[in-house]
């Protein structure tokens, strides 16, 4: 190279993107009857969909009810309601009849909006979409700066939405959450149509209208660190002590980590203390919320005590499921086989329709499917019998019609035995 041939440009930095404000300023929040029927007879008169959020206390309150709820629809701007005030939200959801809801991660919030009688006839969730879309990223601020080009504000996303008054900067935060749900809708429908998904979507949409929260049937189990628990006893303490403490935060509408930290409670059921000395001084009962309820923590470790063998936990959970998949290939090699198998197929069929494995198939339902598939073998019969299964189940149309051939040939493959013939085994042929 001479001194007179070109260099390499440097490389630009990207221009920052712009940050996302209100269009209309910030709204005074929503806390009387009339200014909820001022906010009702707006909303009626919007056009389009609605776009809504809900603000909750998680990490704060025991309970999930919400503290905050944004709306924004065309012509009628962004209000923002505490329902605490209300016994119900009526006027509003005669309002909202029969008009698409706009929500990022819609399970987040249904539950704690049906809670005020808000329910919707329609929605469009845009973290679903962004799913089925593959982005790599989803979350609200990823997905406007990605395709809106926008920044949205996130620091406010932990905070404690049952103190009151709210302050205006929190206020803020949550109508912008909000603000851009309308045009996001447009442009992530668009890329639907264009990558043949919107059907997919379509039906996704509207399986979530039937949306409840499933309820664990042994949900203490859930507790961190549990593989610290080296004995039965010690998981009967652990059980005890978890539902003493969601008794206790479920009265008072605490957080149960606030509370008594899980930690706390894994320390405890191993060490299992005689007395309530013992008990305050292991780490974690220190605090004012877990000492002022020491008399209570010690009854449930003495009731673990009491629990007879035969009654003490098992680690395992029982269920009605199919094993851990670490434990079919020595339960049931043919079903190792076919769960060997279906995990190369659905990583195939994934990166093939740019949709993680998980939402083309909920990993329970699959397994469910892989470990009790129906008896026959004759192809045709076992798919259209395996389409049936997935449907009964729950899956969606545009699911079985993409993962009922990955389950079914994961059922013939698994069926077939394996070649246990090597080299070494076959005969040796030589010139001599």
């Amino acid at each position: 190279m001479t001194d007179h041939e070109p260099q390499d440009a440097p490389e630009t930095e990207p221009a920052p993107v712009e940050l996302l404000t209100l269009r209309d300023g910030l709204t005074p929040v929503v806390e009387t009857e009339a200014d909820l029927a001022k906010v009702a007879e707006r909303f009626a008169a919007g056009t389009g969909p609605v776009a809504i959020d809900a603000e909750r206390a998680s990490g704060y309150r025991y309970s999930s009810r919400a503290y905050l709820i944004q709306l924004r629809r065309e012509g009628s701007g962004t209000a923002l309601i505490d329902p605490i005030p209300f016994d119900n939200l009526d006027p509003l959801a005669e309002a909202l009849e029969g008009v698409e809801w706009i929500l990022h991660a819609a399970t987040q919030d249904l539950a704690c909006l049906a809670e005020v009688g808000l329910r919707p006839a329609s929605l469009f969730d845009t973290e679903l979409a962004g799913r089925l879309l593959g982005y790599p990223r989803v979350g609200l601020a990823t997905l406007v700066e990605t395709t809106l080009e926008r920044r949205l504000r996130k620091e406010h996303s932990a905070a404690d939405w049952s103190t009151r008054p709210l302050p205006e900067s929190w206020l803020e935060y949550a109508a912008l959450d909000v603000e851009p749900l309308v045009e996001l809708r447009e442009v992530m429908a668009a890329e639907l149509e264009e990558a043949g998904k919107a059907e997919w979507a379509r039906q996704e949409f509207e399986h979530l209208l039937d949306f409840t929260p499933t309820k664990r049937a042994e949900p203490w189990r859930r507790t961190s660190q549990m593989h610290k628990v080296r004995s039965r006893r010690s998981l009967a303490a652990v059980r005890e002590l978890w539902l003493t403490r969601d008794r206790i935060a479920q009265e008072r509408d605490v957080a149960g980590g606030r509370l008594l930290p899980d930690s706390a409670i894994i320390e405890a059921a191993s060490a299992m203390p005689e007395n309530r000395r013992t008990l305050l001084a292991l780490k974690g009962f220190n605090g004012r919320g877990a000492s002022r309820h020491s008399s209570e923590w010690m009854r449930a470790i003495d009731l673990a005590r009491e629990v007879p063998e035969a009654d003490l936990p098992v680690r395992t959970q029982r269920g009605d499921g199919p094993p851990p998949p670490r434990a079919w290939a020595e339960k049931d090699p043919e079903a190792g086989r076919r769960l060997a198998h279906s995990k190369e197929a659905m990583a195939a069929l994934s990166e093939k329709v740019n949709v993680p494995v998980e939402n083309l198939m909920t990993p329970d339902l699959l397994r469910r499917a892989l470990w009790a598939p129906p008896h026959t073998r004759e192809p045709e019969a076992l798919l259209a019998a395996i389409g049936e299964q997935l449907t009964a189940a729950g899956a969606r149309p545009w699911q079985v019609e993409l993962v009922a051939p990955v389950v079914t040939e994961a059922v013939l493959v698994g069926a077939v035995e394996p070649d246990e013939s090597t080299e070494e085994d076959a005969p040796v042929t030589s010139e001599d």
